[in-house]
C-alpha cells in the first residue's frame, strides 16, 4: 500500500505548510479516519485514508482539475504581471499548490479555462500534435463571409508570415456577424490574427469548449466547477464540430456573447 507521511499527504494536496501541518496537529486539528493524529510524521495510506484539518477534508487525488469561465479583464497567468490572475478567481476550497492555467486567453477574452497541478495532463492538452480541439464563438466587426471556411481550412497566413494549423469556421444562424472557429493549437492572439489576415476584426472572443467539455450554461462569469475523472478523459475526446454548432443553442438558451 502506498503509505507516506501525514504531513506530505496534506501538503501536497492543499496550500498549508508543512511548517502549519505541524502546528495544526500539535493542536489535535488533524484527524485520520476520525482519530486525532498529533505527530506530522505520521504514515497514513495515501489512497484510502480519511484525513481532515481544521475541519476540512483532504481529498486523496493529488491532482486537481478545475474548469472556470474565465471572465474579461483576468489574465491567464499565475502572477498579477499585467492584470489580476485568474487564480485569485479560485475558491478557497479548491485551492492546492502548483495550480495554474493549462492554456492561454487573453485578458479580453471570455469563456473556459483549465486550471490544473497537473503538469503532464497540461502538456497532452496544449500539445498541438495531440489535436485537441478547442471552439470558440466570436462577434465580428464586419458580416462572416463564405470563403472564411476555406481560406481557414489550408491553413491562415497570418500578418507575420506565420501559418496556422487547418481550422474549421463555420457561421451562426441568424447572426451575420457570429462565427464559431474550431483551432487545434494555440497561437498568441491566434483568432483575433486570423481574422486580421482576412481583412474582419474579433470584437469579442468566447471559448466553449476544449476537448469534448462544454463550458455549462450554468457556470457564470468568474464561476468555477471541479471535473470529475470522467470529465478529465473527455478533454481528450473530439466532438463534431458542424453538429456542435447546429446543436449549440440546445446548451445555451441565449448567445452567450450577449450576457
Amino acid at each position: 500500500m502506498p503509505f507516506i507521511r501525514l504531513d506530505k499527504f496534506i501538503s501536497e494536496r492543499t496550500e498549508y505548510t508543512r511548517s502549519q501541518i505541524k502546528a495544526s496537529a500539535s493542536d489535535g486539528k488533524i484527524t485520520v479516519d476520525g482519530k486525532i493524529i498529533k505527530k506530522s510524521d505520521f504514515k497514513i495510506d495515501s489512497e484510502t485514508a480519511d484525513v481532515t484539518i481544521c475541519g476540512e477534508t483532504v481529498r486523496n487525488q493529488p491532482y486537481r482539475y478545475i474548469l472556470m469561465n474565465k471572465p474579461d479583464g483576468y489574465v491567464s497567468s499565475t502572477e498579477d504581471n499585467d492584470g489580476i490572475s485568474v487564480l485569485k478567481l479560485v475558491p478557497p476550497e479548491m485551492k492546492t499548490k502548483g495550480l495554474f492555467p493549462a492554456g492561454r486567453l487573453d485578458k479580453d477574452s471570455l469563456g473556459a479555462l483549465l486550471i490544473t497541478n497537473d503538469g503532464e495532463l497540461a502538456h497532452k492538452i496544449l500539445s498541438p500534435k495531440n489535436h485537441i480541439p478547442k471552439i470558440y464563438i466570436v462577434k465580428l466587426a464586419k458580416p462572416f463571409q463564405s470563403k472564411y471556411i476555406d481560406l481557414f481550412w489550408k491553413g491562415i497566413v497570418l500578418g507575420d508570415g506565420e501559418v496556422c494549423l487547418p481550422a474549421r469556421v463555420k457561421s451562426m444562424k441568424n447572426c451575420d456577424n457570429m462565427a464559431f472557429v474550431e483551432l487545434f493549437e494555440g497561437k498568441f492572439h491566434q483568432v483575433k490574427r486570423m481574422f486580421s489576415a482576412v481583412e474582419n476584426h474579433v470584437e469579442k472572443l468566447m471559448r466553449i469548449s476544449v476537448g469534448g467539455v462544454i463550458l455549462p450554461e450554468k457556470l457564470g462569469f468568474g464561476e468555477c466547477m471541479e471535473l470529475l475523472h470522467k470529465d478529465v478523459e473527455n478533454l481528450f475526446s473530439h466532438p463534431d464540430f458542424d453538429r456542435f454548432c447546429d446543436n449549440f443553442f440546445s446548451e445555451f438558451s441565449a448567445n452567450p456573447l450577449n450576457k
